[in-house]
């Protein structure tokens, strides 16, 4: 929050950041579900004697807070998703606390997966995934909301069907056009919804969790192309674009995207023998290198959003 303090702008917060908590629900079939979420609080608040006169009687201890976390995800008696956890305790703190103008929650979910054995999902066995579910919430006492969730840590690859070519050369240019590369990124998504307050999200059970599993599908279909023969792209960018747009396209309910998509890059090796002769591997030994690496990220949004 920002404050007029002797004649000068004053801008804070406080909070509590990492707390892991992990959540488990029992069906009465013998099917266990469990979330192991990271969660981080900020509470935005006009008071600022704790800063200026000594004065804590204010706040809302950051101890609390954890405390809060563990209690609520008691209270959650049957399976939610990240983002409505995350609305539930931006909720809590605005509501319970007069100081607290906004609530601010971020949450990431660790990728644990239902294992299955000899082709049966297993009723209590799970192992850890790669990349991992993201969320950000943030409510204010007026009750305006914003809602944006994510993904961290997709990685994606393909061992053909990508180029770079026709780019601007100069004197310090020395990569070479080509057609055939491996294409290798470490992807980064976020989106927010166009919802302005909890009473305009569906009641829906799992509706954030469908939503995120379906994005991720359209994004990595979109990387992809169709199974037999794939899809040429002709740069990260291009490739970027079309996978954002794809996402506009098939979810009405998601008002804008970013993608951050890192250029891992896998060099072609080859060697120079004592005779000073240079071996060629053909295409088929590559220097796998992410320092450094090229970085390339984009935001797509409807007309409409005000995000």
């Amino acid at each position: 929050m920002s404050n007029k303090i002797e004649g000068f702008n004053f801008d804070q917060r406080h909070g509590k950041q990492r707390v892991r908590v992990a959540r488990v629900w029992r069906s009465e079939n013998g099917r266990h579900s469990i979330v192991e979420w990271n969660v981080g609080i900020s509470l935005l608040t006009d008071s600022v004697v704790a800063y200026t006169r000594d004065d804590n009687s204010d706040l809302v201890a950051t101890d609390t807070m954890k405390n809060t976390v563990y209690a609520k995800a008691k209270e959650c008696v049957e399976e939610l998703s990240v983002e409505d956890f995350a609305i539930r305790l931006a909720k809590h703190f605005t509501s319970l606390y007069q100081q607290v103008t906004a609530a601010i929650v971020k949450i990431v979910e660790k990728p644990w997966e239902r294992v299955s054995i000899d082709g049966q999902p297993h009723e209590h066995g799970f192992k850890l995934g790669s990349e991992k579910h993201t969320t950000e919430v943030i409510l204010k006492k007026s009750g305006a909301l914003k809602v944006t969730s994510g993904i961290e840590g997709l990685a994606l690859l393909k061992t053909t069907k990508s180029g770079f070519e026709g780019f601007i050369r100069d004197k310090y240019t020395a990569l070479p056009d080509t057609r055939e590369r491996i294409l290798a990124t470490d992807l980064t998504a976020s989106w927010t919804y166009p919802y302005e307050s909890i009473y305009s999200i569906p009641q829906k059970p799992l509706y954030f969790t469908e939503r995120y599993l379906s994005v991720k599908k359209v994004l990595a279909d979109t990387f992809y192309g169709p199974p037999k023969g794939g899809v040429y792209s002709p740069s990260v960018q291009s490739t970027l674009y079309h996978m954002a747009t794809n996402v506009l396209k098939g979810f009405p309910d998601i008002a804008t995207v970013q993608l951050k998509m890192p250029n891992i890059h896998f060099l072609p090796v080859n060697l120079s023998n004592k005779d000073n002769t240079i071996v060629k591997f053909g295409d088929d030994v590559y220097l796998p290198t992410d320092e450094p690496h090229g970085s390339i990220e984009a935001t797509l949004s409807r007309f409409w959003s005000k995000m």
